[in-house]
């Protein structure tokens, strides 16, 4: 075979494969035969027909596109070998141009390219700073909340109280009946319709409405009412005072946090710490994969997003799966046809996803990063522990001992990646906060170590023995 290249300005290769005259006949009397054998030629048995009588029953093009397929099944491989092409997704048969002599064209996605420029002097300082201890405070009175008990008042509504209201507006996104929402001394982000709603209630009793006007910013995350003013009445349902359980050790034994209320308090602020650096991380890791981004130059077929896009798909559609929505309804809801979605949102997302896993994957390679068998099991377990938490009962899975074990294979791929993940992201940080000490220097300390450790197993037996002579001496005087 000749193989001519032809590099693309997509990131793909053209290559034009001239295909020796005798090899293509041999392949062409095969498929006659592979013909033969799946039709039906009265007078032949299964693929015994003559290749003439084949071509007068099936036609000359039939066989030709069965010897190409069976030409692309057996020799495909051996032509990206033999082109030196690293593919970055299946490539296709774009055209058949001659048959005499036999000439094949395929279109081959390559493999996306990263060039880290000069990755080693990007700097970011790392400054993460616990959070107020006030913010512990604030999560165990919400712990409180969750275990309170409620009563109906008859009293006006106050901080600290549920209420159930009708909400009615000429703006259909408003409407809500038999609408709860608890009235908080601090406004949360997660209120609807907007933070700061619930107070506007203070002073109302039951069966007592109020009109109240409210102007929705330009970069609100409902976008029917983005920048608008509108008007809304809320009628009072029924208003209910909380009781609070005393915060004492009973509750904290209650919550499961603790055995006292220090007990608590601690390990409430261990968690409000952790979410707090989580979130810190999640910024700071973003931010420095984009300074990085910036001298780097990242090259890739338009199949590598398109890949990436349907996984951004497949990840929203099960979350909107847990709170009983398919993909098909969130569409309608919006008024947007899946490539309008795609075009606005999935690709988008899908790019920033797709280009910052490629510089992750390179530092792995360049750094040469591994991870140990203790690294992986504790990964592992945290998995396994976070889906049993979320009510995964592995016992239950479907298909008995089969469908277990390909769980426990996927929860390993994902507890492979996401190791890999968080030492690359660590290599980063190290780099970003001027502490990164070179692949070479790192190799030195490595050996180093090892070659320390094995002198000191090896001079263990020999001090064990002498011990042990000593002993003997002293025994026998």
């Amino acid at each position: 075979m000749n193989i001519e290249k032809q590099y693309q300005d997509d990131h793909s290769v053209k290559l034009i494969v001239d295909v020796d005259a005798t090899a293509m006949d041999d392949y062409k009397k095969r498929a006659a035969s592979k013909i033969s054998r799946n039709g039906k030629i009265s007078g032949f048995r299964p693929g015994k027909a003559p290749y003439h009588i084949v071509v007068r029953n099936y036609g000359e093009a039939a066989i030709l596109e069965e010897a190409i397929n069976l030409f692309i099944d057996a020799e495909y491989s051996n032509i990206l070998d033999e082109a030196g092409i690293k593919p970055g997704a299946s490539g296709s048969l774009e055209n058949v141009e001659s048959m005499d002599p036999p000439k094949l064209i395929f279109s081959v996605p390559l493999e996306a390219e990263v060039d880290l420029g000069d990755y080693a002097s990007v700097r970011l300082p790392y400054e993460w700073t616990a959070p107020d201890p006030k913010e512990a405070d604030k999560e165990i009175e919400d712990l409180r909340q969750m275990y309170a008990s409620t009563e109906t008042v008859e009293r006006a509504a106050e901080t600290g109280d549920y209420i159930l209201l009708d909400v009615a507006s000429e703006t259909p996104e408003l409407n809500r009946a038999g609408f709860a929402t608890f009235i908080r001394k601090e406004e949360r982000d997660t209120e609807w319709p907007y933070n700061g709603f619930a107070n506007e209630l203070i002073g109302l009793k039951a069966g007592e409405s109020k009109t109240i006007k409210h102007a929705f910013p330009e970069d609100f995350e409902l976008e029917e009412l983005r920048g608008k003013e509108a008007e809304m009445t809320a009628t009072i349902k029924t208003v209910r005072g909380v009781i609070l359980p005393d915060l004492d050790d009973d509750f904290a034994k209650l919550t499961q946090m603790g055995e006292t209320v220090d007990e608590l308090k601690e390990e409430m602020k261990k968690s409000v710490e952790a979410r707090s650096k989580d979130q810190y991380d999640d910024k700071y890791f973003v931010d420095l994969i984009e300074k990085i981004k910036e001298g780097a130059t990242i090259k890739y077929h338009q199949h590598a997003l398109e890949h990436e896009s349907e996984h951004v798909i497949q990840d929203l559609s099960q979350r909107l799966a847990q709170q009983g929505m398919d993909f098909d309804l969130y569409l309608k809801t919006r008024n947007l046809t899946r490539e309008q979605f795609i075009e606005q949102e999935a690709a988008p997302v899908a790019k920033k996803r797709l280009e910052r896993g490629l510089i992750l994957d390179e530092i792995v390679k360049r750094e040469e990063i591994q991870i140990n068998d203790d690294e992986l099991n504790a990964e592992y377990y945290s998995l396994v522990n976070s889906l049993s938490m979320q009510g995964m009962d592995f016992s239950k899975i479907r298909g008995g001992k089969k469908g277990q074990q390909e769980l426990s294979q996927a929860i390993a791929m994902d507890a492979m990646s996401r190791a890999m993940t968080r030492k690359a992201l660590d290599m980063l940080k190290t780099i970003a906060i001027g502490e990164y000490k070179p692949l070479e220097e790192r190799k030195a300390e490595a050996e180093k170590a090892a070659a320390e450790a094995k002198a000191e197993e090896e001079s263990a037996p020999a001090a064990q023995v002498a011990e042990s002579e000593s002993g003997e001496e002293k025994t026998e005087e």
